[in-house]
Order: structure tokens, then sequence, then C-alpha cells
């Protein structure tokens, strides 16, 4: 079974969140900065894991990982290796830089092949984890999301394109056969980073020029997706997941009656709900008969939104 090894990066206000993703893909007891999973993620989904590593050696200490580096033969390819410096680690577990350079040297030297810092054909990567050293092909995340920061139609409120695109992991890690909807949409912020990543997802919001605006934004980044305008009681299908961004700011402001009313037509409409709130509503959630599975507060300076996972 292959073994992949991947890093993190978060400041402690995106802990939670970051955290929460990573539980999502790779189970409840996952955490950074680093973890090793079987998983084989591609980790341009994460707008939070910054590199991975598909391992092919791994010993106790960096020279058993020296050792078994003369067994790689590349003929006419080129190569470079890369230690991989992991932030938010311990001081103890730190390695400093001028260590890290001879590590990739050593390594570098015994592999049968060029090496070319600059345009490799191939790109190797170490790091420590967990106790044990691993080294493997190496790729960095190309944070694509990042294009989706600027869209044509923007509200002050909206979810940022980074904690949107985390949302919609937490909601369906894997998109395969899965059926999503955003009844509460908005400007579509979750909407194009679902879909983006090949979620099928459909939208609905009951204000039709914000209506309009998420299919602007869907279309501005050449994606596809259908947008309907009216409320989630007017929703007859059903989704494996709903994803709701509960309605607070002037255009869309709802009620608590409203939001329980959002809840309860939810549970109608879909097996699991993940939930944002500026406002603590675990007992709404539960009269609605749903259950919290995971939890977190995504922070940004004094505001904070609550996000619940519920089945």
């Amino acid at each position: 079974m292959n073994q992949f090894v991947y890093t993190v990066n978060y400041s402690e206000e995106d802990q939670g969140l970051a955290e929460m993703e990573l539980r999502a893909f790779f189970g409840p007891d996952a955490s950074g900065p680093i973890l090793k999973s079987s998983i084989d993620l591609d980790l341009n989904r994460s707008p939070f894991i910054r590199e991975k590593i598909d391992v092919k050696l791994e010993g106790e200490t960096p020279a058993d990982i020296i050792k078994q580096a003369g067994g790689i033969h590349l003929g006419d390819e080129t190569f470079k290796v890369t230690f991989v410096k992991i932030n938010n680690l311990p001081a103890n577990e730190k390695v400093e830089y001028k260590e890290r350079k001879e590590i990739e040297r050593a390594i570098g030297w015994e592999i049968n092949g060029d090496a070319d810092l600059k345009n490799p054909d191939r790109h190797f990567g170490i790091a420590a984890c967990g106790g044990r050293w691993y080294f493997g092909e190496y790729q960095k995340n190309k944070r694509v999301w990042t294009e989706h920061i600027k869209k044509p139609r923007e509200y002050s409120t909206a979810l940022s394109a980074r904690d949107a695109r985390a949302i919609a992991n937490i909601a369906v890690p894997d998109p395969a056969g899965i059926r999503a909807i955003d009844p509460c949409c908005g400007i579509g912020t979750v909407l194009v980073e679902a879909l983006s990543m090949g979620i099928q997802i459909e939208g609905r919001d009951i204000n039709p020029l914000v209506a309009d605006g998420a299919r602007e934004n869907i279309a501005f980044f050449g994606l596809e997706g259908k947008v309907a305008f009216g409320p989630i009681a007017d929703v007859k299908e059903h989704y494996d997941v709903a994803v709701i961004d509960m309605p607070y700011d002037l255009c869309t402001h709802a009620t608590l009656a409203e939001q329980q009313d959002i809840l309860i037509h939810a549970r109608r409409i879909a097996r699991k709900l993940v939930v944002v709130s500026v406002n603590s509503i675990e007992e709404m959630i539960s009269q609605a008969g749903f259950n919290i599975q995971d939890r977190c507060i995504a922070k940004k300076g004094t505001f904070s939104r609550r996000i619940l996972v519920c089945n």
C-alpha cells in the first residue's frame, strides 16, 4: 500500500478550520502540521495542505535514507532534492538550515542521475513524521483557489474563497457519486470552489439579485452550475449533503424561526449537513433532527463563525 506524507500550513486563527478539513479527508485522528496517510489526495484541493511526498524510502534517521538513495537510478532524467521545512513544530524538532542543506546534498550525491536545481525532471522531498524519515516524489500545492478571490459580484459578509474551499471539502471530501446542494448560496462562493473541484453541487437563494450574482460568478470562472431562485422549502429532490451558510446579512437576514425552518428542511432533503453560523445554533440543529459529528470555530480578527458537521 502506498503511503503519502502531507505538510499543512495554517495560522493560529485558522487551526480549527484547517484541522477539521484534515479530519474530513483523512479521518478523526488527523492533525497537522505533518501527517502520513495511505489516502492519495489531490493536494491542490486544500487551501491548507502545502506539500505532499509519495513515499518511496523510509528509515529511522536521515542516514538510513542516504544509504537507500543509491538504489535510485534515473537514467537521463535530472532531479532535485528538497528538505521539507515544516512550520509550527516544537523547537526540539526543528532542523536548522545548514543541516537541511547537508542532508539534501548527501542524498543527491547518492542518487544515480544528474542534479538540476532549477528545472528538474524529477523532484524529491524528505521529511520527518512521527519519529521516522520519509523520502519520495515531491509535490507543492499550486494554490489554484487564489484565482477565485476576485469575483465580479461580491458581498463583504460572504465567506472568503479559502474558507469556502475548505468548507466544500469538509462537506464532500470524496466527490465520487455525491450530490450536494447549497440552498442559501448567496453570491456562490462555496459553489465556485466546489464546482472547480468537480463536486456535483446545485445552488439556490431566495433573493433573485443574489442568485443572479452567483450565476455571474460561476460563469466568470468558466464553470457550469445550476442556481435556482426560491426558498429551501421548494426543494423536492434529495441530496447526499447540504451546505448552508446561515443567512444573517442585511440582504437575506433570517429570523431565528426562519433559521429553524431552514434546518428542518435541510433534514428533509439531505442526510448530511455542513452549516456555518455566526450564532450558537446547536439546540436548533438538535431540534431539526441532526446530530453534530464535528465542529470548529473559524476566526478572522474579532469576527468568528461556527462550522458544524451534522448527520
